[in-house]
């Protein structure tokens, strides 16, 4: 009994999952054929073969159907900071590994799709409010792994903010046609620049908590 009840608990959490990501693949797939306010959530809803009050249970709003796709990112600078003697340093690395894969949270990346999504995502006002509140989680995380004073705030909202610039000025000049080839070189300096003044602003962080 003891062996089944963790597994069933299991397999409910991957199903619960997968119903998360076909409904956001739905609803996202809808809003890029027609817009983001041309949609209903009624009509998200059917097209993904569950009710409507059904969908509200998973996504509370919304522009959560969109944003479900970079919700793991939240705790992601709080999870990579964990233990390190040098937190500025140990995300340098991280977003430089970002780059070199072409991850798009980095905004260095040009397949098709994650162009049509942060499309959607920067031109719609409502996507990009609820964006913010996504960016402001992960900096309270980020801030409480530093250890929760103002320094660890203050350090966390520079941070954050570094982080989302720099993407933001990749996609914005891959949306223009430049090539990611061309784009990368740049952005490798940007990050190496904005880290290490980063490093310079914020000195004296303590190594980030474990949980």
């Amino acid at each position: 009994m003891g062996e089944t009840e963790p597994r069933e608990t299991g397999l409910r959490e991957r199903k619960k999952q997968r119903t998360y990501q076909e409904v956001s693949d739905t609803a996202v797939r809808l809003f890029l054929e027609r817009g983001f306010d041309a949609v209903s959530v009624a009509e998200v809803a059917a097209a993904a073969g569950i009710s409507k009050p059904t969908l509200f249970r998973y996504f509370p709003a919304k522009e959560d159907l969109v944003l479900h796709r970079i919700a793991d990112h939240e705790t992601e600078a709080a999870r990579v900071v964990a233990g390190e003697p040098d937190p500025v340093d140990a995300l340098r690395r991280h977003f430089l590994a970002g780059l070199e894969r072409r991850d798009p949270v980095t905004g260095l990346n040009d397949h098709p799709q994650v162009l049509a999504f942060h499309r959607l995502l920067y031109g719609t006002p409502a996507l990009v409010a609820r964006a913010h509140r996504h960016q402001e989680r992960s900096e309270a995380a980020l801030a409480e792994a530093l250890g929760g004073d103002l320094d660890a705030r203050l350090a966390a909202g520079q941070i954050i903010a570094v982080q989302r610039i720099l993407a933001l000025d990749n996609w914005r000049r891959i949306a223009a046609g430049e090539r990611v080839a061309d784009v990368a070189p740049d952005a490798v300096r940007a990050a190496e620049r904005a880290f290490g003044r980063l490093a310079a602003a914020v000195p004296g962080l303590p190594e980030a908590h474990t949980d």
